[in-house]
């Protein structure tokens, strides 16, 4: 129920005490196009760079034998480039910088439409945007843009009324850098320090520094190489927080106290199994730290009591194979939502705190097929949890005395909806924002006990948003297997389903990660030029519960790309659109997908966008070096002691299964600094797909030289790598890009 090791993540992380949000009329430009139906581009011949050295690498493994021919793009001080990208070796930053010039060059003739694509998806955001802000004691926390600013400000004013202080200047931090993440700023128990963790190189190794919150001053504590989580203790005199290693494994909590030399900080915990990760949190009561270490099917929690003077991790339950769990806090109470004793689909129980044996679990929440239960919130008087059944989201409230138990209704037919942040633990009122794919975000104050909810914000688009102009629908399309695969669906009124739309379908499908049907407003830029929208919900995800999941992983992987060619073809049976009209697009182990596809359908496709792409499998769970791969041998499986995980890999593996075949225009992107798809697999399979493929293309490579999994983290640099995506896709639904 974390974060997807290798999803596509938002430019800039929200913070735990914070976050914030983030059409214009066509003039004589190329977005003219909408209406003609033709791209008002000029065609400009160029070469593709001169094709890579094959310089093969053999490998046998249970006696298979696979050569990779590119395996010199992974630099050998790959670990260095993380930190320092500029001792990435000059071949390989070579031939990446003849990539991006390439790619460049054959998207030069829509400069004008990206120019176009930027203003629009800008004039719908609220540039000086401001978070709700979240009591806690006697302040208000919030973030907020300056109008123009890239990065969020950190903020909090006096509960009772008065002058803002700006705790954190993000833009100010910014200023200059090629790349700046702010990733959390937590503040201290007295409200008197704030600790804060920012990247400066997109590797996603953060360093917390600590700031005066009254003298807005950092002071000297400084510490390197960290995941970015931060718990404070409860005197505020300390705060812990988790180093990553050398392959960017987070594998230690250290205990750091205010004033002190970081080189003295105490080590209070240490996974030495790299196959576990640890995650780092505190409980919404304020008095426990939580330690989780976790793989993708197995966890256990330790807890640190933040009201001893000299606390020791406490395991909470035995590590138990296949058993997930997290730990919520409520007086002498431990809330626990597992999937024990074959819990599919989740189920809430109760234990005695200092409890060291799941033996005293007992049932709150009972199991429910089919119900997946996504997360638990606690506070001082109810027991909070969100809730997805066939694809919607919902939230129940219980009362903890009582039992008593309500549902926070919805009337749209498609949704997402998510908890919001509250900061207090004794209060009634649960936060939670809610949004479709027509009605922009909303955010709700709604109070447990009068059960009356209140607007506190909806999402501004100040170039204007109309959601009479658009419909949205939810279908299903049957898979190869016969199961049904639900299709969330958005296009304007005006466009007619006859066929001949362009389509613009996205998928992920992997690590249980449900994918939303919420507002995107950039997303209006390709659906007011007749587009039709669509997000498929394959298995890999958990869109109809765990076993949704289950039946998308492992040996049965490719059920996830059956699912997306099934939905494809489904969408132009329907007239949607038609088949060679789609343009596809993933993120990640999207990114996967795409490839997966691509093999497999390439016909179906105008073209594809694989956003940083897992596409090489094979060799990256073969590579125990790499930062995710022990982990995510429970996901892929391991080949490197399975004969049956090596065949099974190698027989959907994108790269492995490269041939000589027509490929559609792809545009491939990458990230020099990223640690969870490294920057050589989009990079060597595009120099494999140049080699073997028969006919089709482009295929472009474009690699960002100063960022990582997430791309640009600036609200409005973020735009600039959308614009190129969304002008691929125009263009190669017109049938413009030619190699």
């Amino acid at each position: 129920m974390k974060k997807p090791a290798r999803t596509k993540v938002k430019p800039l992380k929200k913070s735990s005490s914070k976050t914030a949000a983030k059409k214009t009329a066509a003039k004589k430009s190329p977005v003219k196009a909408r209406q003609s139906g033709k791209a008002a581009v000029r065609r400009t011949k160029v070469s593709a760079p001169v094709a890579p050295a094959r310089i093969p690498r053999a490998q046998v493994h249970h006696g298979r034998t696979i050569v990779d021919d590119f395996a010199w793009l992974r630099a050998d001080n790959w670990q260095k480039v993380l930190k320092t990208p500029a001792a990435l070796p000059k071949p390989i930053r070579s031939f990446l910088e003849a990539e991006n010039k390439y790619a460049e060059a054959m998207l030069a003739p829509a400069k004008a439409l990206r120019k176009q694509l930027v203003k629009e998806m800008r004039g719908r955001i609220k540039e000086d945007d401001s978070q709700v802000p979240c009591p806690d004691g006697p302040w208000l926390y919030y973030d907020r843009y300056r109008k123009g600013g890239q990065h969020a400000l950190v903020c909090r004013k006096p509960r009772d009324g008065g002058k803002e202080q700006i705790l954190i200047d993000g833009q100010a931090l910014g200023k200059g850098k090629k790349f700046f993440d702010l990733e959390s700023a937590e503040h201290s128990p007295d409200h008197n320090l704030v600790a804060w963790a920012a990247d400066t190189k997109g590797s996603e190794y953060f360093v917390i520094r600590l700031r005066d919150a009254a003298k807005g001053k950092d002071r000297r504590d400084k510490i390197e190489n960290t995941d970015g989580a931060i718990a404070w203790s409860a005197d505020s005199r300390s705060f812990y927080f988790v180093r990553m290693d050398d392959n960017h494994r987070p594998y230690r909590v250290y205990r750091h106290r205010v004033g002190s030399n970081p080189d003295t900080d105490e080590l209070v915990f240490e996974e030495a199994d790299p196959r576990w990760f640890i995650h780092l949190s505190k409980t919404r009561s304020g008095r426990f730290v939580r330690i989780e270490i976790a793989d993708h099917e197995t966890s256990e929690a330790c807890l640190i009591d933040l009201t001893e003077e000299t606390p020791r991790p406490t395991i909470v339950a035995e590590r138990r194979e296949h058993v997930r769990f997290e730990v919520s806090h409520h007086d002498d109470t431990l809330f626990i939502l597992t999937n024990a004793d074959g819990a599919e689909d989740f189920k809430i129980v109760q234990t005695p705190v200092g409890s060291r044996s799941s033996d005293t679990w007992k049932d709150v929440i009972p199991h429910k097929q089919g119900r997946l239960i996504t997360d638990l919130t606690v506070f001082a008087r109810h027991l909070v949890r969100a809730e997805l059944e066939n694809g919607l989201p919902r939230i129940v409230v219980r009362e903890i005395a009582s039992g008593e138990e309500h549902e926070i209704s919805f009337d749209e037919e498609a949704y997402d909806l998510n908890l919001g942040e509250v900061l207090e633990f004794d209060t009634n009122v649960l936060r939670f924002s809610y949004s479709s794919m027509t009605t922009p975000w909303e955010t709700y104050d709604y109070d447990m006990v009068s059960r009356k909810r209140v607007l506190r914000k909806r999402q501004e688009i100040p170039s204007g948003h109309d959601p009479r102009k658009y419909k949205t629908r939810r279908i299903f399309a049957v898979s190869h297997d016969g199961v049904e695969v639900p299709v969330s669906i958005l296009y304007a009124r005006k466009t007619k389903l006859d066929g001949s739309a362009p389509l613009f379908l996205q998928g992920y499908g992997s690590y249980g990660y449900a994918t939303a049907a919420g507002f995107r407003s950039n997303i209006l830029s390709l659906v007011d030029r007749g587009f039709v929208y669509a997000s498929a919900h394959i298995r890999g995800g958990t869109d109809k519960g765990w076993r949704w999941y289950l039946d998308g992983k492992l040996e049965k992987k490719p059920n996830t790309f059956h699912d997306f060619i099934a939905c494809a073809k489904h969408l132009a049976k329907k007239r949607f659109t038609s088949e060679g009209n789609i343009i596809a697009m993933g993120g990640s182990a999207g990114g996967m997908l795409m490839g997966a596809v691509a093999n497999m359908a390439p016909q179906i496709f105008a073209g594809i966008i694989a956003s940083v792409p897992f596409v090489d499998v094979l060799n990256t769970m073969l590579d125990d070096s790499l930062p995710l791969t022990p982990p995510e041998w429970l996901e892929w499986g391991n080949p490197i002691v399975s004969p049956e995980a090596f065949d099974a890999i190698r027989a959907y593996s994108p790269y492995d299964n490269v041939r000589a075949q027509y490929y559609p225009p792809i545009l491939a992107e990458g990230g020099l600094t990223d640690p969870r798809v490294t920057y050589w697999e989009p990079a060597k399979w595009v120099a494999k797909l140049r080699t073997e493929m028969t006919g089709g293309g482009p295929i472009l490579l474009r690699t960002n030289m100063g960022a990582g999994h997430g791309g640009s983290p600036g609200r409005f640099q973020r735009l600039e790598e959308i614009a190129v995506e969304f002008a691929f896709a125009i263009l190669a639904a017109q049938h413009k890009l030619k190699a």
